[in-house]
């Protein structure tokens, strides 16, 4: 495993941070998950749930430990203290000021292992002037300029359907601790990382940022909708049998025109470039969705533009994908079991490394399921300090 040895405290909760510590576990990383007493990760709470157990939790929590302390006590803050002397890093993603209030921010722990790499993903970063407001999935969307440019042109911003700003920040702070990892081992040396969730989205702007210093004051970009508003046919389009999208640039124009048999639409000089083509876009949704309309289902139309190589797909449903031959021949439709769920289907691993062709197999924990294992094994905790610290309530665990 790559990251075998690697030793991970974690203190996040619900989804941003969790992605970034799941990915972690699939390479090997022993990932000591710290649960507040007395309900440990509030995504534990979150839907869907059968039998008390959220399919949401064992998603972003299989290969961890649960370790769960009532963080109000000073002993099981001290334990926290022991623990940061044996980790290689420390994530968290809390509210503002939470970390400081306990003693666990960066400097404090620095001062007891000069080497540990902290990362603390928050919506606004813990360095910025909003520092103090908390945030989720949808404020960062509002806020990185996201929204503003999903939905329909004349209608009002619309939100993405899945948790876009909570898992690319997760897979940003995933990435930062390898390169941690990197420099750490070229240097001797710790450090901090502060990501942001409206940063991870607001650098994915491939041209909303920069089009102004390029074309000036006219340039505004809005909402397009459902096709691109400066290139076409570049846009989700009415098929025989559901929606699919095409994507032509000017090299694959030519394809586009083959494919519809209309050869002469080629040099038309309202379809010559992607502009003219974009100024004309809605003749040439209909030219291009009565042709589609020829066809007995859209798996014939995807495979005559296949058949001249323009970029095209299928828009699939969630369900769909899970018997698309696609994801499954990538291992991206995943079958894991869990001790209460049973066997469920998840998203799969997203890296495909040469060195580390099997992922493990591995579980979400069960509230505290972990506390006498991770306190004797890496500190060292005799089982009567142990019974001690659960008669005392310092250590949680859900009845099993």
């Amino acid at each position: 495993m790559i990251l075998e040895g690697i030793r991970v405290l974690d203190f996040t909760q619900y989804l941003a941070g969790p992605s970034a510590t799941r990915l972690m576990a699939e390479m090997g990383a022993e990932i000591i998950k710290v649960e507040q007493a007395p309900g440990g990760d509030p995504g534990r709470l979150l839907p869907l749930i059968r039998d008390g157990r959220s399919g949401f939790f064992v998603q972003q929590n299989r290969g961890k430990q649960s370790l769960c302390l009532d963080l109000k006590s000073p002993t099981a803050r001290a334990i926290i203290r022991e623990l940061v002397s044996k980790v290689d890093i420390v994530m968290e993603n809390f509210g503002p000021g939470v970390m400081e209030k306990r003693g666990f921010d960066y400097e404090s722990l620095k001062a007891i292992n000069p080497r540990l790499i902290m990362a603390s993903v928050s919506a606004f970063g813990r360095h910025s002037t909003l520092a103090h407001k908390t945030g989720y999935d949808w404020i960062a969307q509002a806020f990185s300029g996201l929204m503003h440019m999903t939905g329909p042109r004349d209608g009002p911003p619309h939100p993405v359907g899945i948790g876009v700003c909570d898992t690319n920040a997760g897979v940003h702070g995933f990435a930062a601790l390898g390169y941690a990892l990197y420099h750490r081992a070229q240097t001797g040396e710790g450090q901090y990382l502060d990501l942001s969730m409206v940063d991870a989205m607001y650098h994915m702007h491939e041209y909303n940022v920069h089009g102004r210093s390029v074309a000036g004051e006219r340039f505004d970009p809005k909402r397009m909708g459902a096709h691109h508003e400066m290139i076409a046919p570049f846009g989700v389009f009415k098929g025989p049998s559901g929606y699919f999208v095409i994507a032509v640039l000017q090299l694959q124009w030519a394809g586009m025109c083959q494919a519809l048999g209309r050869a002469e639409l080629e040099k038309d000089p309202r379809f010559i470039d992607g502009a003219s083509r974009a100024r004309h876009q809605n003749l040439l949704i209909e030219i291009i969705e009565a042709w589609a309309a020829t066809f007995p289902d859209n798996e014939a139309v995807l495979a005559a533009l296949e058949a001249v190589r323009v970029p095209s797909g299928p828009v699939l449903t969630p369900i769909e994908t899970l018997e698309n031959e696609y994801f499954l021949d990538r291992g991206m439709v995943r079958t894991v079991r869990d001790p209460i769920l049973g066997e469920i289907q998840i998203p799969g691993f997203p890296f495909k490394f040469s060195a580390q062709t099997e992922l493990p197999d591995i579980e979400a924990p069960l509230l505290g399921q972990h506390n006498g294992a991770v306190l004797s094994r890496v500190l060292g905790y005799d089982p009567e300090r142990i019974a001690a610290l659960e008669r005392a309530q310092v250590l949680v665990s859900a009845p099993r």
